[in-house]
């Protein structure tokens, strides 16, 4: 009989360290706002949920990540942070974004809106057999967000669904350019 799995997954997408522990069928969340500084508080905090709970790196079988869209820093922050523990555990990391998580056990075809800056919204259409490209629009009335503590616990539950299918690794999903501008200083020059 095969063991229950045990996957660790989270997000920064958003202003929040958000993850949850799928322990057979038992999920334990653990949510802390933030709007800045997830580099820094993110592992603490997963090795904090784990040891609360009694499991250790090793025992996870899987990791799952929110790949945005959504904050820049925070999207890579997770995505990088999911792609090292995968690597040195050698278990599978799965890259759910904001859409599927928002469209979570929806019937097909859905079209999921997730608030983005500036009065605009980040739109994807979820069907039966795939999704369409995401774009950025002008939107009023982007869907409701959703708390920290059900991202992660949709993350998980995702991943579990995920996880034996030899997926691929996660990668930003990033729908528009960064606004960060280039330097206006040239480049130093670099001696021989």
């Amino acid at each position: 009989m095969r063991p229950e799995p045990i996957i660790l997954a989270f997000d920064t997408s958003a202003a929040h360290c958000a993850a949850a522990l799928l322990m057979g069928g038992r999920i334990v969340t653990h949510v802390d706002e933030m709007s800045k500084g997830q580099a820094e508080h993110l592992m603490p905090m997963l090795s904090r949920l784990l040891s609360d709970n009694g499991i250790t790196w090793s025992d996870l079988t899987a990791i799952g990540v929110g790949i945005g869209p959504g904050n820049f820093t925070g999207i890579r922050i997770a995505v990088s942070a999911a792609r090292g523990l995968a690597l040195a555990l050698n278990i599978p990391s799965v890259g759910v974004d904001g859409f599927e998580v928002l469209a979570y056990n929806s019937p097909r075809p859905v079209t999921v809106r997730i608030a983005a800056p500036r009065g605009q919204a980040y739109v994807r259409t979820l069907t039966e057999t795939g999704a369409t490209d995401p774009f950025l629009t002008e939107c009023d009335a982007p869907d409701p967000a959703l708390p920290g503590q059900e991202v992660a616990r949709r993350i998980a539950l995702i991943t579990a669904d995920r996880a034996d299918c030899q997926p691929p690794r996660p990668a930003p999903l990033y729908v528009r350019a960064a606004d960060a501008a280039p330097p206006r200083d040239p480049a130093p020059v670099i001696l021989p």
